[in-house]
C-alpha cells in the first residue's frame, strides 16, 4: 500500500489525516520531490520526506494543521536554525508541504477528499496521471493521461510533459505557482518461474520497493509454503505465463525476469514481454542458452533491436554464487536500468 492508500484507509476509518510532500529540493536533499508522507491523528506514519532527518518536526505540525491550523510549507536547509535543530545537515534545502485532507473528522483540510480517492483508483488500476496543486492549497486538480482538450493550455502541456519525464515540476500561471506531481503506477515485478533464486529475489523485491508476482503453472513449485506471505490468484499465479502477462498487463514500471531454464515457458514470456513496454527484461541461463533463446525469437520475427531489450545473462557480473547472490545480482541490474546507471550496460555473469 502507498501513503495514499493509507491516508484513504484512515479517513474511511473517521480519523484526522495530514499529508506532508517534498514540493522542492536543492542540493544533497535526502528525498526526491514528489516523497509523500501520510500522518493519521493517532500518530501512525506511512512513507517519509527526509528519510529521518525531519520526520518529528513535520509530524508536530501535521498535527497541529490537522486541529485547525492553517496548511504551510516547511523549509529546512543548513542555513536555516530550524533545520539545525531538527537534524538536517547534510548540505542540501527541503520544502515540504503539509495539508490536511478534507473529511467528516477533518472539514478544514484543503486537500479534497474525492481526489484522494481518485489518485487511489487511478494507482490501483496502474493508470497515470499528475495531481496538480497550487502552493497556497487553494486550488487542487488531478488529470488523467486519457485526458485531452483541443487547446491545451499551459497547464495541461506542463502535466503532459512532467508524465512523459516521469518528474515532478513547478510552474507559475497568471501570478499562481502550481506543484505538478506524476502519479506513476508502482513499479512491480513480474518473476516467471517459482525456483529457488525466485524465493531469494522476491523477498529482496519487497525491500526495495518493487511489489513482486510469481508466476508458474507447475503447482507444485508455486505454493504459499516457498512463498510466505504471496497471496495465491494474486500475487503467486499458476497460469501460464503468457496468460498471465497478458491479463497483468506490462506498462513501463514493470520489469519481468524469465528463471524457469524451460523454453516451453520462458519463450512465450519473452515474446510477450517484447511486445509490451516493460522497463526491463531479464532471462536467466547460460550465454549458450541466451543465443539459442535469441535465435528462436529472431526467427519468429523481432527485430536485433528488440532482441537488446532482453538482459542475458540476467543479472550484473558481481561473480555471483548460489541463489542467493544471483537474485541479488538481478535486483542489482534492475535498479541499474530503473536508474539508467551505466553499470546496466555491462554483460551479465
Amino acid at each position: 500500500m502507498t501513503p495514499l492508500d493509507h491516508a484513504l484507509s484512515w479517513i474511511r476509518a473517521g480519523q484526522k489525516v495530514a499529508l506532508a510532500t517534498v514540493v522542492g529540493t536543492w542540493g544533497s536533499s535526502p528525498r526526491p520531490a514528489g516523497s509523500f508522507m501520510a500522518i493519521s491523528e493517532t500518530g501512525r506514519v506511512e512513507g517519509s520526506v527526509s528519510g529521518g532527518c525531519v520526520e518529528t518536526d513535520v509530524i508536530t505540525t501535521a498535527q497541529a494543521i490537522m486541529d485547525g491550523t492553517p496548511a504551510e510549507i516547511l523549509s529546512y536547509g543548513v542555513s536555516s536554525k530550524r533545520a539545525w535543530d531538527v537534524g538536517l545537515a547534510c548540505g542540501g534545502k527541503l520544502d515540504v508541504l503539509v495539508e490536511a485532507i478534507g473529511s467528516k473528522a477533518c472539514p478544514t483540510g484543503t486537500f479534497p477528499f474525492h481526489l484522494l480517492e481518485e489518485a487511489c483508483i487511478f494507482q490501483a488500476s496502474r493508470k497515470p496521471a499528475v495531481l496538480m496543486r497550487t502552493l497556497d492549497t487553494r486550488q487542487h486538480r488531478l488529470m488523467e493521461t486519457s485526458c485531452t482538450t483541443e487547446k491545451a493550455d499551459l497547464l495541461t502541456n506542463a502535466a503532459q510533459e512532467c508524465l512523459r519525464h516521469g518528474r515532478c515540476s513547478t510552474l507559475t500561471e497568471n501570478g499562481t505557482d502550481w506543484f505538478l506531481q506524476p502519479l506513476t503506477p508502482p513499479p512491480r515485478l513480474l518473476i516467471v518461474g517459482a525456483v529457488h533464486i525466485a524465493q531469494h529475489l522476491a523477498q529482496m523485491a519487497i525491500m526495495t520497493g518493487l511489489s513482486p508476482l510469481v508466476i508458474d503453472p507447475r503447482t507444485a513449485l508455486a505454493t504459499p509454503e516457498r512463498f510466505p506471505g504471496f497471496i495465491p490468484g494474486e500475487t503467486l499465479i499458476t497460469e501460464w505465463p503468457d496468460e498471465a502477462l497478458e491479463a497483468l498487463g506490462m506498462d513501463s514500471m514493470t520489469a519481468i525476469v524469465t528463471l524457469t531454464h524451460d523454453a516451453k515457458l520462458d519463450d512465450p514470456t519473452l515474446e510477450a514481454a517484447l511486445r509490451g513496454s516493460a522497463f526491463y527484461i531479464g532471462a536467466l541461463g547460460s550465454r549458450k542458452t541466451q543465443a539459442s533463446r535469441m535465435k528462436r525469437l529472431k526467427e519468429i520475427g523481432f527485430s536485433d533491436q528488440d532482441l537488446k531489450r532482453i538482459h542475458g545473462p540476467v543479472g550484473l557480473a558481481i561473480g555471483a554464487v548460489g541463489a542467493e547472490e544471483i537474485a541479488l545480482s538481478i535486483l542489482a541490474e534492475i535498479v541499474a536500468v530503473r536508474r539508467g546507471s551505466p553499470l546496466a550496460e555491462q554483460p551479465g555473469w
